[in-house]
């Protein structure tokens, strides 16, 4: 390739991928902007009628805590019916757990596991709700929305694992002026959230997950003390073991019926002596229990689905009754409903951006006049917020009639804001006709009407706040369009420059098929179907790929052409059967995931059987590794398979520790044989990388393009053992046989396309490569919900929380298969030179050498991840008022970007790679030449 060309495809693929670049930040800006929240904090105008003209809180500034309280007291007309709370979380408990599912009791395992909270229910001794959490659900975000009844952004995902200070109006803060004493105990996001807040604190840290019982000791042994002490008014406990047993074993685990046991224990000791004690005292403490998210069968979190939502919201006071009907334990709430609850219950106004709704079940003691005072202070606050979000709302009466709602007013509304006023006047109208029946016999029935219409405009206003999307601005989203856009279509077109000026023959029926399944896989992401179960569709493409090679072999092998039929069809036939029990090892996806699969099977097993074929994975990759490399013939070579028994004899000891270990604490001080993996693998690497070259081009007598090819195998090699024994460390040990099966699939590729009968074309060798890692990301157990990420295993190795290599573990993982697709295209880079490049040791065309090794690997995983993410972007821009856009569309659009960055990671090793290799057998051979 002359300079010249080089140069122009160096320079049209840089510019391409900056365009890209700037494209997904835009939008990423522009589609998942910070959420506008309402300024300040709420002071004694939450308790006057929302009036036209904006509100004012200025005379609150100068008062002290005491002022404040009496004043609030006085003006909110619901006397504080608790002065003390304790805020026990149990993170990552179902509300199924207790309350069971519909109509269904709890399981027996769970119910017999707390059989003091079950006794509490059944004598109407405390209130269970149903508290639906919003997506994402991580408990960061989910903190914040019982705090201040608010929804947080999307991308509050993120921010989960890097905890900044909560600025917005919330529960804790309003207790706080009031002079309120807090005491905090347990997860640390508390503290990053509302620092300098509590007078007392013990935080643990929230991601050691392997960690199932410090996390709580450290919180329980402060326990008794606590309860004894009469300083604090908010005790907040926080339990992170439960949401651990989870990620470690899912709901079945074996620890999980003893870790409710312990919770039930606590429940119990709480009730007995700050509530039972206190049934003749003036003192009166609430406990309300609840979790910020539950969990799926696997023990993940972070996605919409019912398992993942279904948090719980218990409330165990004097006081506390049942409803009407007698429901304790099937009632449906939403998580942010708490905020405003609490709020009235201890005498202090509901935070400003609040979209819930008062629990009427809590106040049952409450006469009807309080009741309905509850249900107005929530109306008027989330008529101050509605005004906030539609400007020109103003329900300004006359008299409390709806006839009378100002005509002049509603002139100048949309019909949205119409309907709210309406429905607002109504349940004034409503509450006006309460207070007129003194004596009546109807007075009941005109309660109940009251009562109904300010639920019903408080459902309706709470529901159309929270799913209204935020202000997306829509110019810079179709900018970042029209950016990706031409990004795609310069890849596209700098590829079939580099195809036209390579082939000169007609496409294959390979060629059209990789072209047709990369239109097929850009249409499918119309349907949030085919999105949730993309797995399907990637097993397909790969699976028809490898028969269409089987076919082209057999049909040369009867044209006569190919002698040795069972050689070339071999690794065609092993890709085929390993990827089909990938396939069936986990059944992924959405829709599907209760489906059993061999996983599932495999768990309902003693852990011995799966630490068995840990055992069994790591030991195969030691031999095939082996075999893959020549020991012998070169003295690196064998100090790299050194090294890498050394780092699987690590790993082999590592499996057995938590086979001992996986009923019991995992100590993380003994993290010194991650840490070793870690340090061996890494100089492995490197060595291998920097070393090998300069090694391999001293010993070369073959000729500078068939050392170049040697050396660059060797390398690929030594990046793909070293990277699956990373994963074997890091996966969960069920994912061992597939990591090992999927080290197979590119082996058998890598094999398959070095022979010199199989004639593929190169750029056909990469997409079959990618497509392998594509299906291999799926056969892993990966899918487009964020609650298949694997926690667990990205603080491995690590001794103290870090945001930055837990984050990096934590890509390793997910990506763990589409990377080593990267690293196999080193080595079937060797299988690209060409034989007239090889043809002369003396003279030499770098023209086909960069076009073989460099230009198409490259080329080619981007233009199918640039095609699959501006067809994405395209989808998600006219889905962004889907039902499904934050369920589906919107983890999907992460994942394509987090895959966007391994992409042009595995495309600047390639290139990195080959153009050292070349630049130090070039320096070799200029030394010889002087």
């Amino acid at each position: 390739m002359p300079s010249s060309k080089c140069s122009t495809l160096a320079l049209g693929i840089s510019m391409a991928a900056l365009l890209q670049i700037a494209g997904i930040s835009l939008f990423l800006f522009g589609f998942f902007p910070v959420k506008p929240t309402l300024p300040g904090f709420s002071g004694s105008e939450s308790y006057q009628m929302p009036s036209c003209d904006s509100d004012s809180n200025a005379e609150m500034v100068d008062l002290s805590s005491e002022q404040r309280k009496s004043l609030y007291e006085e003006l909110s007309g619901i006397p504080p019916v608790y002065d003390r709370l304790i805020l026990m979380v149990i993170d990552g408990l179902p509300a199924e757990f207790i309350l069971g599912k519909g109509i269904k009791p709890p399981a027996k395992t769970m119910a017999e596991a707390m059989p003091y909270t079950q006794y509490l229910l059944a004598n109407e001794l405390a209130v269970g709700f149903h508290a639906k959490a919003a997506p994402p659900t991580v408990t960061m975000p989910r903190l914040k929305a019982m705090m201040s009844g608010g929804i947080g952004g999307f991308l509050d995902v993120a921010f989960n694992f890097n905890t900044q200070a909560f600025l917005d109006d919330n529960l804790l803060d309003q207790l706080y002026r009031i002079g309120w004493r807090m005491v905090m105990l347990g997860d640390n996001t508390w503290i990053k959230l509302f620092p300098n807040l509590f007078s007392r604190q013990d935080g643990v840290g929230s991601f050691f997950v392997k960690d199932t019982v410090e996390v709580d000791f450290n919180v329980s042994r402060h326990l008794d003390v606590e309860l004894a002490a009469e300083d604090w008014n908010l005790l907040i406990l926080h339990y992170l073991g439960l949401d651990h047993v989870g990620h470690i074993g899912g709901r079945q685990s074996i620890l999980m019926a003893p870790k409710l046991k312990e919770m039930d224990d606590i429940i119990k000791e709480i009730h007995m002596q700050s509530i039972t004690s206190q049934k003749n005292s003036n003192s009166q403490t609430l406990l309300v229990i609840v979790s910020d998210h539950g969990m799926t069968e696997a023990g993940n979190h972070g996605g919409s689905s019912y398992e993942e939502t279904d948090s719980l919201a218990l409330f165990v006071g004097h006081g506390i009754r049942t409803t009407s009907d007698g429901k304790s334990v099937n009632n449906e709430a939403f998580q942010v409903d708490i905020a405003p609850t609490i709020a009235l219950l201890f005498g202090v106004p509901i935070p400003k951006n609040n979209i819930g709704v008062t629990l009427t079940n809590v106040f049952q003691s409450l006469t009807e006049e309080q009741r309905l005072r509850a249900l107005e202070l929530n109306s008027w606050q989330l008529l101050r917020l509605l005004r906030a979000n539609l400007p020109r709302l103003c329900c300004d009466y006359s008299s409390s009639s709806t006839s009378n709602l100002n005509s002049g007013t509603l002139l100048h509304a949309d019909s949205t804001g119409i309907n709210f006023c309406i429905q607002f006047a109504k349940a004034v109208a409503a509450h006006d006709s309460w207070r007129l029946q003194n004596n009546s016999s109807l007075r009941s029935d005109y309660f109940y009407i009251a009562s109904e219409s300010y639920e019903l405009f408080l459902r309706t206003a709470s529901e159309w706040l929270s799913h209204r999307a935020t202000d997306k601005p829509i110019h810079i989203l179709l900018v970042a369009v029209v950016l990706m856009f031409i990004s795609c279509l310069l890849f596209v077109c700098l590829t079939f420059w580099l195809f036209c000026n390579t082939y000169n023959n007609l496409w294959s029926s390979e060629d059209a098929f990789i072209f047709i399944a990369i239109i097929l896989h850009a249409i499918s992401f119309g349907s949030s179907s085919f999105v949730e179960e993309e797995q399907y569709t990637w097993h397909f493409l790969t699976t028809t790929l490898y028969l269409i090679f089987l076919f082209t072999q057999i049909r040369t092998f009867l044209k006569g052409l190919n002698g040795n039929l069972s050689e070339v069809v071999s690794p065609i036939i092993l890709v085929l059967i390993t990827g089909r029990i990938l396939r069936g090892w986990h059944q992924g996806g959405i829709n599907w995931a209760h489906l059993p699969d061999i996983s599932k099977l495999l768990l309902q097993l003693s852990p011995s059987t799966i630490t068995f074929l840990h055992i069994t994975s790591i030991l195969s990759l030691s031999v095939l590794y082996s075999n893959s490399i020549s020991i012998l013939k070169s003295q690196f070579n064998l100090v790299l398979w050194l090294s890498y028994l050394i780092g699987a004899c690590l790993v082999l000891l590592q499996s057995i520790k938590n086979n001992i270990a996986n009923t019991i604490l995992v100590d993380h001080g003994t993290t010194w044989i991650p840490q070793a993996v870690y340090v061996i693998g890494g100089i492995s690497v490197i060595s291998s990388l920097f070393g090998l070259p300069w090694f391999s081009s001293v010993r070369s007598k073959k000729g500078i393009f068939l050392g170049i090819r040697e050396c660059i195998y060797d390398i690929g090699s030594a990046y793909v053992a070293f990277w699956c024994l990373l994963q074997l460390l890091l996966q969960q040990p069920v994912n061992a046989i597939p990591v090992l099966l999927i080290y197979m699939q590119h082996q058998a590729s890598v094999s398959l396309f070095a022979d010199s009968v199989s004639e593929h074309k190169n750029w056909v060798k990469v997409a079959a490569i990618y497509f392998l890692g594509l299906s291999g990301h799926f056969g892993l157990g990966n899918t487009n919900s964020l609650a298949t990420i694997d926690v667990a295993g990205a603080f491995i190795g690590i001794s103290s929380y870090s945001t930055v290599l837990s984050g990096i573990l934590m890509f390793c993982i997910t990506y763990a298969s589409p990377i080593l697709s990267h690293l196999s295209m080193v080595m079937c880079i060797s299988t690209m030179v060409d034989h007239r490049v090889i043809s002369s040791k003396e003279k030499f065309d770098w023209r086909i050498l960069l076009e073989s090794t460099v230009a198409i690997p490259s080329l080619v995983p981007l233009v199918v991840n640039s095609v699959a993410l501006t067809s994405f972007t395209v989808v998600l821009l006219f889905m962004r008022n889907h039902l499904f856009v934050w369920s589906v569309f919107s983890p999907k659009y992460l994942y394509l970007c987090a895959s966007t960055v391994s992409v042009y990671l595995g495309v600047l090793l390639i290139a990195g790679t080959v153009f050292y290799t070349c630049y130090v057998f070039t320096m070799d051979k200029r030394k010889y030449q002087t």
